[in-house]
């Protein structure tokens, strides 16, 4: 047969497109040209699986026009993903193995010189996509890749660790003395070739624990509420208070992560070739440098890669030295923090990546960062001060919820400090309020709109007469009001309170005044 067909998938965001490779071989002038849209890593295939095929012990055309089309053609391409299905079918158009049972298998893997498997991005992206879209295929990929597509339920996934594995499966009935897995004593059942099947345990020890944090009760405050409810904070302090500490603890705050969203957060991290296994069902940190441009925060390139917000997916997004990044880089946090997604526009194409994240970013209140210590005096003058926090837009902050303070202890405070409340402890109450929350409206506080938030604020007369005078006289927008409201209904889960009260609202405001006090 001169003509073989193979699936793939290629990589789009998270949706992984299924992709045909049409492999045709015939008489003329000897050549193999690759079509489709293919980046300069695919186009490296035809040295990569020439010399595979060849060091494998196996016939590569060479007196043959071979054609490889990866269908659809508009569809971009990139990586060496391919090199595996372009391998398998030329072999099937020349007869090498049988065509025919190639079908309901997807392949993917990159090949070495002397045909050995190696692992690829996205492995986990391709086999949620089947998941999603209840597609009955196989899947064939390398070490590595095998275990992180397996992670996915109901998932039928098989590793090979060499081409001659994948041959052995697909040769012609005649050439076979054993029908496909009926041999347990053949070595590339036992070795080379078999179904993968996950069983990953979560790493319940992993975090960083908040006992140790000595003193600043007002942050660890805030962090508790923030992760109870789902909110931003933003802290402001001289250097060496703790900014830091806490926010690199602050994923461990947080409830357990369901096997959906875990799924998510591994699949958006296969993409960008950060998954491990270890790392299985644990909320991810991400904490750029303030050097780091806006395409590198929200994502970008060509084909589209996830940026670090949609790293920090079902995680956390630490900023450090907020003032600092870049303004274009700060600003295009704005719609995410919103929506929970990124949309990366392209003139030929465009991706959606999930950013469903919690923002920690840290800030000194001014540049010499001694602005209200008790510690050390600030010289910085008042136009250098508004000039340091004007970096910041307005729009930024309202989208913010928690704006807390944190001070410098003086040293005996410190080491006379006993060591703070365990993680655990707070998780739990943490756990707790945000149970109350899902089952009254069943979504995170963070996540009311509209006449949710009416519906579900159960704001006392009091509580909202006291709301309305604070915020005309401090001048805040309708956004603003909004978040201390939802950040007050936090407040009360954590009290278990059924209702929203003048208590709650008055916390939950004093937690967005930080900044403008240290100013």
């Amino acid at each position: 047969m001169s003509l073989a067909l193979v699936q793939s998938r290629a990589l789009l965001g998270l949706d992984a497109a299924a992709v045909t490779v049409e492999v045709h071989l015939a008489n003329g002038l000897p050549s193999f040209t690759l079509v489709g849209l293919a980046d300069v890593e695919v186009k490296e295939a035809r040295e990569r699986v020439r010399s595979a095929l060849q060091n494998a012990g196996l016939e590569f055309p060479n007196n043959k026009r071979i054609t490889v089309n990866l269908a659809p053609a508009d569809l971009p391409k990139d990586s060496g993903r391919f090199d595996l299905p372009i391998a398998l079918g030329i072999l099937a158009a020349s007869g090498q193995i049988d065509a025919a049972r190639l079908a309901g298998h997807e392949f993917a893997g990159e090949l070495s010189l002397s045909g050995e498997l190696r692992p690829v991005r996205g492995a986990l992206a391709m086999s949620l996509a089947l998941h999603r879209q209840q597609v009955p295929a196989r899947l064939v990929l390398p070490p590595g890749s095998a275990e992180e597509a397996a992670l996915v339920p109901g998932a039928e996934v098989f590793r090979a660790r060499h081409l001659l594995d994948v041959v052995r499966r697909f040769r012609p009935a005649d050439a076979q003395s054993h029908a496909e897995g009926t041999d347990p004593a053949a070595p590339e059942a036992a070795e080379g070739w078999c179904r993968v099947q996950a069983s990953p345990a979560v790493a319940a020890a992993a975090y960083l624990d908040l006992a140790d944090v000595k003193g600043q009760a007002a942050a660890r405050r805030a962090l508790e509420i923030a992760a109870a409810g789902g909110h931003s904070v933003l802290l402001v302090g001289p250097p060496g208070s703790g900014k830091s500490m806490l926010a690199q603890r602050f994923a461990g705050l947080l409830p357990p992560m369901t096997v959906d969203e875990a799924l998510e957060s591994a699949a958006v991290l296969s993409l960008a070739g950060r998954f491990a296994l270890e790392r299985w069902g644990q909320r991810p940190t991400a904490a750029p440098h303030h050097t780091a441009s806006a395409v590198a925060l929200v994502g970008g390139g060509s084909p589209p890669r996830p940026g670090e917000i949609s790293l920090a997916h079902q995680g956390v997004l630490f900023l450090d030295e907020l003032p600092e990044f870049p303004r274009a880089a700060l600003e295009a946090l704005r719609e995410p923090l919103e929506t929970g997604q990124i949309r990366i526009a392209r003139a030929a194409r465009r991706a959606e990546f999930p950013a469903r994240f919690q923002l920690i970013a840290a800030m000194n209140p001014c540049p010499c960062g001694w602005l209200g210590s008790s510690v050390r005096h600030c010289r910085c003058t008042p136009d250098q001060v508004a000039r340091y926090q004007g970096k910041l837009s307005g729009p930024l902050l309202d989208r913010i919820d928690l704006h807390v303070e944190v001070p410098a202890l003086p040293a005996d405070e410190l080491l006379a400090a006993p060591a703070g409340e365990p993680s655990a402890v707070v998780r739990t109450r943490c756990i707790a309020a945000q149970q109350r929350a899902l089952e009254r409206q069943g979504k995170r506080n963070q996540a009311l709109q509209g006449q949710e938030l009416d519906t579900h604020l159960r704001l006392d007369a009091a509580a909202a007469k006291f709301l309305n005078t604070a915020a005309a006289r401090l001048g805040w927008s309708a956004r603003s009001v909004h978040r201390a409201l939802k950040v007050a209904r936090t407040i009360a889960d954590l009290a278990g309170s059924e209702s929203t009260q003048v208590a709650h609202v008055a916390e939950a405001m004093q937690l967005r005044r930080a900044l403008r006090a240290a100013s």
